[in-house]
């Protein structure tokens, strides 16, 4: 199993779009690269820890590439909207992709390369490795599939695409 961190805004949908990914064996939504031990959601909240809501994902690569992955976050969010997704506003909603193996940053570039081409703006996800993470607050794990009328920036259509990558 690998893992791969990814920061899309709100980390209710992101989780809920990455789960459904054939090969993705497990999700987390948590705080990724901030500036103090054990936040809780209300310390990210004030936008004063430095912390991205992300997803932790593991995934089984003999099942799903990391490319595929990478290709289906960027049809998740808007790459050139900088500290924010859809109507959530902050440094915490920033975008990003976190990685904990050097292995995973030629990949990493080349698809970011290759969505930069495009773009009409500069994309603003940053890439970085993982200085850290922090499991949220349990009523924030798996929150869309407890709350399924809950708040979502990303469309149906768009939880669509991840549904669909799981038909052979």
């Amino acid at each position: 199993m690998n893992e791969i961190y990814f920061a899309g805004g709100c980390f209710w949908g992101t989780q809920h779009f990455l789960k459904q990914i054939n090969g993705v064996y497990s999700t987390e939504v948590g705080y990724a690269n901030g500036d103090i031990s054990n936040p809780t959601y209300e310390q990210v909240y004030t936008d004063t820890t430095g912390y991205a809501e992300t997803v932790r994902v593991v995934y089984d690569a003999s099942v799903v590439s990391l490319e595929f992955l990478l290709k289906l976050y960027f049809c998740s969010i808007d790459p050139t909207s900088l500290n924010r997704q859809g109507g959530d506003v902050g440094t915490r909603y920033r975008t990003g992709i976190y990685y904990c193996d050097s292995s995973q940053l030629p990949v990493i570039e080349q698809v970011c390369r290759e969505v930069a081409q495009t773009l009409d703006a500069p994309m603003v996800v940053e890439v970085l490795e993982l200085k850290n993470f922090y499991r949220a607050e349990e009523y924030h794990q798996d929150y869309l599939d407890k709350n399924p009328d809950g708040y979502c920036h990303i469309s149906r259509e768009l939880m669509a695409i991840a549904r669909k990558a799981n038909a052979k």
